[in-house]
């Protein structure tokens, strides 16, 4: 197979990009590396595209390697025709080829094969090539043999009819033509054999939909509807085309007909049907699994990618009923100060215990520099808003609130990790120093938490964990070389997934940060336990040291390219230490790029990014963070009504829709269609995850918890 070709034709993409990139591949570059500093080899491939040539890369190569494997077992059978390798040789998938291999894969004991056992083969060769000239019967008493457990004419002919069923099943082009059919003529149904608590399946009760044309999603909810023993599902189509075709291929005279009638429908139904129809519920289930990977991936990079909020003073606080809130405050380095951690019950049901705390509270934001306070989303939390809002209006105090999604927060809380951060600290109030961090820098603190963890996207327990895992690992490592990591305060689960660092390396790097103090510039790094030169070439560039020995160590610039930045910034006659970014970005637009070019042999998409990075150092690609107050007076579900206009937080997407946080302990589904006026194929053409809305209540039902809002009604 020509993999190369084979990529080029399935990405649509250049031949020289697409050998350049495998290239590097194959020696040992990662995908954020190849991004940013190989551009004008791969000619500008961006992390997506290399991330999706690599999954396809490996899945053809496995292919090939299938292939090679099933032309040496056919030919060691000496049944490997021409026209057969070719069809081999040529097919676009494993289940195509699998498909193909069938007939010639070693069985387990089958039907047809125990009738093989017992010599009945010629006869079923009769049936097979219609032999007019014997009769069936007469031929059968040949085979009739009480030591082969044949006993009668009618053991004969069965067995012989068992052994063409399995000619029929293995058959590919039957199998092609079954699968054509129901994916292009059949439906999918469900029915309901029994309901759940909060009746999840309702719509699906009494449902039937084209395969062609089923929704991912909608897949997904069958499908998980038929695992919890709540459906029942089936696929729904016409026997009769299929039953023809094979007629056509196998029965072409009547003397054979009505024995082929019983060898079709015994095929059909024992062997092809359940076989083929486990195959297109399989293909529906990758495709809408595809699909949700598409959305996990969408909804991750929007939490972590999203602004963090730097050189604040925060207070997390993990609102709670029983056992009070937990706060903490963290400084502008993200560190707590030990001082204010504590339990506050200003949610109790005792009214003189709320005084008591709304006092010890109040004296607790006067007494400290405080900017945002990061209030978690969970139970007790609209309550714990109502009173916070209160002490800040009532006593005219400077900071303000900040709804932060729990999601994930005690996973980390009662983790290893979270153990580790804080052994001091019961469980309860390491969640509010994560809650103020998530609201300081989303990605740094997200990232310990496993990203299945976080709660974005679709049906997430019903798709493969592994592949899940890849493609959300693949994400986070993304986002995090993307933004660049600070060499002297990163934790290890950040430095674990910087380019070309492993969890081994990462932890060598803050042993070695703990023992030596600071790194003073990126040449120490060699000096890391197993930190070797193709580590170091891979991470260099991402990790910055801020106010270290080397300026250009602040910037995303790497180390290979120092030499071209340094003759720049003495082109330009620049000091990167005193001069402000107004400045360095007059002196950078007067800089003779085309002249630079052509003396220096650098190439110019890399010279455009030193130049970039050379104009803002230090600069973190996230935007300036835009807070905003929810202001909403309802409490819970049951304070909704029917046309109110709130103000919600998106928390997930989906393909049908978007979740949106209203603060009443119980996210509301904005339908796609009651995103906007216009149409729109995916709601995330127009939302992303942490979106402040306006939303309009369109239905509420208490008793199933479900809430309708709508995008579109409120503007």
């Amino acid at each position: 197979m020509d993999i190369i070709k084979r990529l080029c034709d399935e990405l649509n993409l250049e031949e020289k990009k697409v050998s350049a990139a495998v290239k590097l591949i194959d020696e040992g570059n990662t995908i954020p590396f190849i991004a940013r500093y190989r551009k004008d080899v791969t000619g500008n491939l961006d992390d997506a595209e290399l991330r999706n040539l690599f999954d396809r890369l490996n899945y053809l190569r496995n292919l090939d390697e299938r292939i090679n494997t099933v032309l040496k077992s056919i030919e060691e059978q000496g049944k490997l025709t021409d026209e057969l390798k070719k069809q081999i040789e040529n097919v676009k998938t494993l289940a195509e080829l699998e498909d193909l291999y069938r007939p010639y894969k070693p069985k387990k004991k089958t039907r047809g094969s125990i009738a093989k056992e017992k010599g009945l083969e010629p006869l079923a060769k009769i049936i097979l090539e219609e032999d007019v000239t014997k009769d069936l019967n007469e031929e059968a008493k040949k085979y009739i043999n009480e030591e082969k457990k044949v006993l009668s004419v009618e053991d004969a002919i069965n067995g012989a009819k068992d052994i063409v069923s399995e000619v029929i099943s293995d058959d590919p082009l039957i199998r092609k033509f079954m699968k054509d059919l129901i994916e292009k003529k059949g439906s999918i149904s469900s029915k309901e054999v029994k309901k759940d608590e909060r009746d999840t399946y309702k719509i699906y009760a009494d449902y039937q939909e084209p395969v062609s044309a089923i929704k991912p999603h909608r897949y997904l909810a069958i499908n998980r509807g038929e695992n919890e023993k709540c459906l029942k599902v089936a696929l729904v189509y016409d026997d009769e085309e299929i039953i023809t075709f094979i007629r056509k291929r196998y029965n072409k005279k009547a003397k054979f007909f009505d024995i082929y009638t019983e060898i079709i429908n015994d095929s059909l139904k024992r062997l092809i049907k359940p076989s083929v129809e486990n195959e297109i519920r399989s293909d529906l289930f990758d495709k809408a699994s595809e699909q949700s990977f598409g959305v996990f991936k969408k909804n991750l990079k929007s939490l972590l990618m999203y602004p963090p909020l730097k050189n604040k003073d925060i207070l997390g606080f993990d609102p709670g009923f029983r056992t009070g809130c937990k706060y903490a405050l963290i400084d502008k380095l993200g560190n707590p100060n030990k001082k204010v951690i504590d339990v506050s019950y200003i949610t109790a049901n005792s009214k003189e215990q709320v005084e008591i705390s709304k006092r010890k509270l109040l004296n607790v934001l006067k007494s400290h520099h405080i900017d945002y306070i990061a209030l978690g989303n969970g139970t007790a939390s609209r309550e714990s808003e109502a009173v916070l809002s209160e002490l800040i209006k009532e006593n005219n105090l400077p900071m303000k609130v900040y709804i932060v999604n729990e999601s994930g927060a005690s996973v980390y809380s009662a983790s290893k990790l979270g153990e580790e951060e804080f052994p001091e600290l019961p469980v309860e109030k390491r969640s509010a120093i994560s809650l103020a961090r998530r609201l300081m820098d989303p990605l740094s603190e997200l990232v310990k938490i496993d990203p299945k963890a976080i709660g974005v996207g679709q049906y997430q327990h019903d798709l493969d964990q592994k592949r899940l895992g890849e493609v959300l690992g693949g994400v986070v490592e993304d986002c995090v070389n993307t933004v660049g990591v600070n060499l002297n305060t990163a934790s290890v689960s950040l430095l674990k997934y910087v380019s070309g660092i492993n969890k081994t390396i990462a932890q060598n790097i803050y042993n070695y940060r703990e023992e030596h103090g600071e790194f003073k510039n990126r040449e120490e790094l060699k000096k890391v336990p197993k930190l070797g030169e193709k580590a170091y070439e891979q991470c260099a560039g991402f990790l910055r040291i801020v106010d270290g020995d080397e300026p250009l160590d602040n910037t995303g610039v790497h180390p290979e390219s120092y030499q071209f930045a340094k003759e720049i910034l003495k082109e330009a006659k620049i000091d990167l230490k005193n001069d402000d970014e107004g400045t360095l970005k007059l002196k950078l637009s007067l800089f003779n790029k085309d002249k630079y070019l052509e003396k220096s042999g650098v190439g110019e998409l890399t010279l455009d990014d030193i130049i970039k990075e050379l104009e803002k150092p230090g600069r973190d690609i996230r935007d300036d963070v835009k807070i905003v107050e929810l202001d909403n007076n309802v409490k819970s579900i049951e304070d909704l009504k029917v046309g109110m206009i709130l103000t919600g937080t998106v928390r997930n997407i989906a393909d049908f829709g978007a979740f949106v946080d209203i603060n009443v302990h119980q996210d509301g589904l904005v339908h796609i269609s009651e995103i906007a006026n216009k149409y729109i194929r995916h709601p995330s053409e127009v939302l992303s995850i942490n979106d402040i809305v306006k939303v309009k209540v369109i239905s509420v039902d208490p008793i199933s918890k479900r809430i309708g809002l709508s995008i579109k009604q409120a503007k």
